[in-house]
């Protein structure tokens, strides 16, 4: 190659930094569900260079985990915004009550976290400078009537508005379902609305067409539009995500002629490995400056039956003729995408995505994603290394409405393992001391170390809805009620398998193929998904016994990850 030297010198340099570029240049694949279980809800920000992520948690306490990442990929549980019993609880309510839909943005330096609790304080604020927390006490917003809210901060005009799902106008329904999308002026200095409230949305996109449950709304801005993005269909099946836009904050916003921009409705219900029911979504700027949506949906083992709860997912956005369009070159939501973009693994993070195992050690402190029911009361339970988690038994049961001494993780695969070693010594039958999966108060699975007619037993109890009892599916004898049992629950889509262990080596099953779609979403209703429960009760009687677990183990593999 002839080649001038100037033009060389120009050439060698240039041709050196597209290389470096090249061996620079990373993807990352991002792997479905980005927060495997019951992680519904879910509302993301940026701040800078970083990604901090919420979710509903119901009537479980602490309320409202917050994740952050780097990478939209591998996240990390750094807090809770609802983290002491002075700020709130649920006490008396359902399990599948208590907190809805939560939202986070990030404004001047602060967090701002909005949420519904549904039947008591209604919509509230909650505020922190570190998402890690502590967060402030929550501040009600009670003109705010209705679910759903969520803060837009205009910084070109340095004014907030608060927007929610509300009632039909003038509180007259047309059909079942029918809601409105409605808007405060915040004065987020303050903390309080300002002028007077104004309808965005009525129905949803067609109101000929009776549209249902339009929800979850977000504003965001690009390009002199502001595009107002909501779920509609309910949440189940008929799931979907819409889209409008207008040139001024408080309209009027015209549909997208082409909604849903996001559904997975209409799909073949034999495909392989089915998501469904996605919506409730929400836009973020990724690290590669491209748009994504991260979204709730559900991984059925058959039909609408699932077990795991709403999980949180994420997929590419495209722009398409000023329009956002999620997940552009496939209806079907994918359980992998590539990003033009560097992983960065978070440290101390437990894995949320894709199969994965782990154990959590109880000797100094409680990982944050364990959950209680309602409230926190740190009087029952003790850490030691010696003796791991030490519960005191309560006379609660988890079929009531209060604080039993139970400590939940999420099931969060269709196919997993929860274990644990229990070092317990019952006095009577009422003592019990053992693993639950809880799908709520009135379907769930116990296998506990009791006493039968005064002798040591392992039992598999099985809840009778409506009647706050148990029944007995499966028995077998101990030799001593002093020493420990290893106990182990197992999933396995539509069946679980229960086995106990009296050396910790060798496995004896105590009953399988047991029905699983009892502890389904779709068969117990409501919201949240199952836990499996470290759980000690003397049910209803006074007692000063306690049991020792020592870990908790658990590991999932789903055929869909493989």
């Amino acid at each position: 190659m002839n080649m001038p030297k100037k033009v060389l010198v120009l050439f060698i340099p240039a041709l050196c930094l597209a290389l470096s570029q090249s061996l620079l240049a990373q993807t990352t694949t991002l792997v479905n569900p980005i927060l495997t279980g019951f992680y519904p809800d879910p509302s993301i920000v940026r701040a800078g260079s970083d990604y901090y992520l919420v979710n509903s948690t119901f009537s479980y306490f602490p309320g409202i985990p917050v994740f952050h990442s780097k990478d939209l990929k591998n996240w990390k549980q750094i807090g809770n915004v609802i983290d002491r019993p002075s700020q709130m609880d649920f006490m008396g309510e359902r399990l599948t009550r208590g907190l809805f839909a939560p939202a986070i943005s990030y404004y001047k330096g602060t967090f701002y976290v909005t949420c519904t609790d549904i039947d008591h304080d209604g919509n509230f604020v909650a505020t922190a400078k570190d998402p890690a927390g502590p967060w402030s006490d929550p501040v009600k917003v009670p003109q705010v009537r209705g679910i759903d809210p969520s803060i837009y901060f205009d910084e070109a005009t340095d004014k907030a508005y608060i927007l929610y799902n509300s009632d039909a106008p003038d509180h007259k329904p047309l059909y079942s379902g029918h809601r409105t999308i409605r808007m405060y002026e915040f004065d987020y200095k303050n903390m309080k609305v300002a002028g007077e409230e104004k309808q965005l949305v009525n129905g949803g996109v067609d109101l000929s067409k009776k549209p249902v449950w339009i929800e979850a709304p977000h504003i965001m801005k690009r390009n002199d539009w502001y595009y107002l993005y909501a779920a509609e269909g309910g949440t189940s099946v008929n799931h979907s995500e819409v889209v409008f836009r207008s040139k001024d904050v408080w309209g009027p916003y015209v549909p997208y002629e082409n909604n849903p921009i996001l559904t997975q409705k209409g799909l073949p219900e034999d495909r392989k490995n089915p998501i469904t029911s996605a919506g409730h979504a929400q836009f973020v700027e990724g690290p590669d400056g491209k748009t994504y949506a991260i979204f709730l949906a559900v991984r059925p083992y058959e039909g609408d039956y699932y077990n795991t709860g709403r999980e949180t997912f994420i997929a590419p956005v495209e722009w398409k003729d000023g329009w956002p369009i999620i997940n552009p070159d496939s209806k079907e939501i994918k359980y992998a995408y590539t990003a033009d973009f560097k992983e960065v693994k978070q440290k101390g993070a437990l894995p949320q995505a894709g199969n994965f195992s782990y154990t959590l050690s109880f000797d100094k402190t409680l990982d944050p994603s364990l959950l209680f029911m309602r409230t926190l009361d740190k009087s029952w339970y003790s850490l030691s290394k010696k003796d791991g988690l030490t519960l005191k038994l309560k006379p609660e049961t988890v079929m009531e409405m209060g604080h039993p001494a139970f400590v939940g993780k999420r099931q969060q695969h269709l196919h997993s393992t929860a274990e644990t070693e229990l070092n317990f010594s019952p006095n009577n039958a009422q003592e019990k001391a053992g693993l639950v999966i809880l799908q709520d108060e009135e379907h769930f699975y116990f296998v506990s170390k009791s006493l039968e007619d005064g002798k040591p037993v392992i039992q598999l109890l099985k809840s009778v809805p409506k009647e706050k009892r148990m029944e007995v599916l499966a028995q077998v004898p101990l030799t001593s009620k002093a020493g420990k049992v290893g106990i182990r629950i197992a999933s396995e889509g539509d069946t679980y398998r229960f086995s106990y262990s009296t050396n910790g080596k060798d496995w004896q099953v105590l009953k399988d193929n047991v029905d699983g779609k009892f502890l389904s979403t779709k068969e117990a209703g409501g919201f949240i998904g199952c836990l499996y429960g470290l759980y000690a009760t003397s049910s209803g009687e006074a007692s000063g016994s306690t049991a020792s677990f020592k870990y908790l183990k658990y590991s999932g593999d789903d055929p869909m990850f493989e």
